[in-house]
This record gives C-alpha cells, structure tokens and sequence, in this order.
C-alpha cells in the first residue's frame, strides 16, 4: 500500500502554509513519527527546511514540467520507508498555467494525481463566517480533490475562531487547528524567498519553536488521521533520471552560492550509475580533475562575488577543466561561467571568462515562469533538439551578450514565440533556464 499523504494548501500565497508544514513536520517527527515531505512546484528553498524539521528527505512534484509517471514515482519513492508524506502546495492551490488536463502545474493537479486529500490553511483576518464561503469554494470548484479539513491561521480572538469555525463546520468539513496572530515564529526572507535553511541562524530552535505553536493550536492526530494512502495508478521507477546524467562523475558546484540544485536530479543521475563530486568555489575549491563533466547550479552568487572573484584556485581550475571536459551552468552558474558579474551596488567583479555574457544586478528586473528548451547543439543537457521543461527565476540582467551563440531556443508556457537563450561556447553552455526534466 502507498504511503498516506496529505497537502498543505490554501486559496492564495502568503496564507500560512510554510509555517504550518513545518510545524507539522517538526511536532510529528518530535512525536517520533517517521515523516517525509514534498513541495508543490519549482521551489528551490523550502524543501531544505522541510528536510531539516523533518530529518528525511524532501522532493519537488511539478505537473507541468515533470510526465505523470515521473511524479508518481517521485512521490511513491519520498514516503516509501515513511509512516506519512506532507506536501506542501504552491501559491493558490488552484493556481497553474495553460496546459492539458492535469497538466497545469498547479497544486490540485497533483493532489488529484496522487490521490493525497487536502488540508486548507485560511487567513482568517478580517473576516469571520465568510471564510466558509472561501472554503465552500474550494471544496466544489474541483471535484478530483477532497478538502479533508481546515486550519484557521492569523485569529484575533477566542470569538473570532469560534465564528469562523461554526460556520465551517456547518459545511462537513473538520477545523483541525486555529492558529491565533504570531510575528514571534517568522523565518527571515530574501528576495527569492526565505533565506535558505543552510544559513538561517539557529534553525533548529526557531523550527522546534514553530512545532510548539502549532502543537499547541492545532490537533496534531486529527490533522494526521486526515491522510489518505496515495493512488499513484502506474508508478515509473523513482530513480529514473528526469535528464540524462552529462557524465559518469559528475563535479557539482555545492555551498552558499550554489545551492539550487533538485533532489531528483542528483537522485535520478545516481541512480543511473553515476558519480556526484561535490566542490566548493567560496572555499576556492576546484572541479575535481579526475570527473568528466562539470556542473555550476544556480543560487545566490551576486552576494558572494567579491569572494567568487578573488577564488583563483577555483576559478583557474574551472578554466582548465572547460579545456577538455563539460562545464553549464543554471541560472547563477551562467553568470559566474561570464565575464562579469555586477553586484547591486553597482560594483563590476570579474568572472570565469568561459562565455561572453556579463549580468548585473544593479537594475532589478524580476523574470519568473515556466519554460519550454529546445536545444540547438549536444550538449551537457542533451543532444541537439531535445526539449526540456523548467523555469526561470532571477532579477539579472544582461549587460553585454558577447558573440557567443545561443544554447537553445526559449519560450513561456503561456504560446508566445521561441526566442534564443544562454550561450555555448566550446565544451562550455549555460543559460538562465534551470530544468526540471524532459519533455514528454
């Protein structure tokens, strides 16, 4: 039998559903329940805190850019020696792009998928009785998922709860929690979200923090009884690669600047026989000579380029590694592969030099979505044509696009016309596409 779940959602970002899966994810693993976790979406972040309160690995599950059977096995392989799986959903749980029928990318896709019921969190302030309206909603709007209960979050007052949950209840549906208004559990945030889990200060103590408010305001065994065994239908081996692995040891670029990387990924390359060879260019580490492909994912190096820039082992060896072997890079790896990075306060610091581009952060610009690759040469990603699905989230721009030619062919998920993206040269590519998998 598949391992129950249950979806944290809500009808809009911003409603509390970080807070309560990690409070969830801490209080039951404290209880001694072997628990694991998903996240709904591209979401580098927050399933490094899932990780971290829950102490098992967490996943990403993408109806848009990962096949049925991809995310089914992503899903059975995550809860397979667990006692339950949380899922955390994204942004509204109804919220996706154009696509085919259970093909959007959002949340209720996937709930409706892997048969995981849905526990709502409402931001009750400023209304009372009307949060049921919002609730009703969701529970008829689409009929492939159950709402199973309700958490009421940012309550004012004892009566405030009570209104609001007599009239949620009157639907048939369970208030398994009402969480009063607390600025106390807050995480910190950057501008692509929370600051990340490696480098939040005392994690342990703001997690076990966050798991008493919840323990306290919610019914912990209620909320776990609420989940279902998942009906996965056909399940593709959860090790399968979502991408080929671009060689047999692979030197993958690991810390502060480089952390966006997907489990499934480094997962599914492993599990096709490959090698993963971690290096760290802020400890002016280099690639390990001995691998065959290089890859530099993305993250935050615009806070970090004075040292990036001053790492000459790491940097020159990165150099003499792109000599002979592979080298990309998502996202932030492309701006470090470039000839300059210019930080937000307008300072230029030097890169690698391995491709013409130079980016900048001195002018924000947010560009965020899904989107569709086609690529125009072989490469570390592929051989020439393969399509691949992913995103794209950063505030760069490009300041200088260099003569090198473009690595593929880009467009969003909403129709609009391919355009050329990223830059190769040599054994050298990378753009600010990050993949998710391929096509299918």
């Amino acid at each position: 039998m598949a391992t129950r779940g249950l979806m944290i959602a809500a009808p809009r970002s911003g409603s509390g559903k970080t807070t309560l899966t990690l409070g969830l994810l801490r209080a039951l693993r404290n209880a001694g329940v072997a628990v694991a976790s998903a996240k709904c979406g591209p979401d580098y972040i927050d399933g490094n805190f899932h990780q971290a309160a829950s102490g098992h690995p967490s996943v990403n599950l993408d109806s848009w850019a990962m096949s049925p059977e991809l995310m089914a096995g992503l899903a059975a392989g995550v809860g397979g020696d667990c006692d339950l799986v949380i899922c955390e959903a994204l942004m509204g749980l109804f919220d996706g792009v154009p696509g085919p029928a259970g093909r959007s990318g959002s949340s209720a896709d996937i709930a409706a998928a892997l048969g995981w019921p849905v526990l709502l969190v409402i931001d009750a302030s400023g209304q009372s009785q009307s949060a049921a309206a919002v609730v009703k909603g969701c529970a008829t709007y689409d009929p492939r998922i159950l709402i199973a209960g309700v958490v009421l979050n940012r309550l004012g007052s004892p009566r405030h709860a009570r209104l609001a949950t007599e009239a949620i209840e009157a639907l048939g549906i369970p208030v398994v929690g009402a969480l009063p208004r607390s600025d106390a559990i807050a995480l910190p945030e950057r501008h692509l979200g929370l600051v990340q889990a490696g480098e939040t200060d005392d994690l342990d103590r703001r997690l076990d923090a966050i798991a008493e408010f919840v323990a306290a305001h919610a019914r912990i065994d209620a909320v776990r009884a609420l989940a279902a065994p998942g009906s996965f239908g056909r399940v593709e081996s959860p090790s399968g690669p979502a991408i080929p692995p671009p060689g047999q040891r692979i030197a993958v670029a690991r810390d502060a600047a480089f952390s966006f990387l997907y489990p499934h990924m480094l997962q599914g390359w492993r599990a096709a026989g490959a090698e993963i060879s971690f290096f760290s260019p802020l400890e002016d580490q280099a690639p390990d000579p001995s691998c065959d492909a290089c890859w530099l994912p993305g993250g935050y190096p615009e806070l970090h380029a004075g040292r990036l820039a001053s790492a000459r082992r790491s940097l020159d060896g990165l150099r003499s590694f792109a000599r002979t072997r592979p080298v990309h890079g998502e996202c932030g790896g492309y701006m470090v592969l470039g000839q300059t990075l210019t930080d937000a306060a307008g300072v230029v610091h030097p890169m690698a030099g391995l491709l013409g581009v130079a980016t900048s952060f001195a002018r924000r610009k947010l560009q965020l979505g899904y989107r569709k690759a086609r690529l125009l040469e072989t490469g570390c990603l592929g051989p020439a044509g393969t399509e691949l699905r992913g995103h794209e989230f950063h505030y760069a721009s490009i300041e200088a696009q260099g003569d090198d030619p473009p690595l593929a062919e880009i467009s969003d998920a909403y129709g609009g016309a391919p355009a050329p993206a990223g830059h190769r040269r040599g054994l050298v590519s990378g753009s600010f596409f990050h993949v998710i998998a391929k096509a299918s």
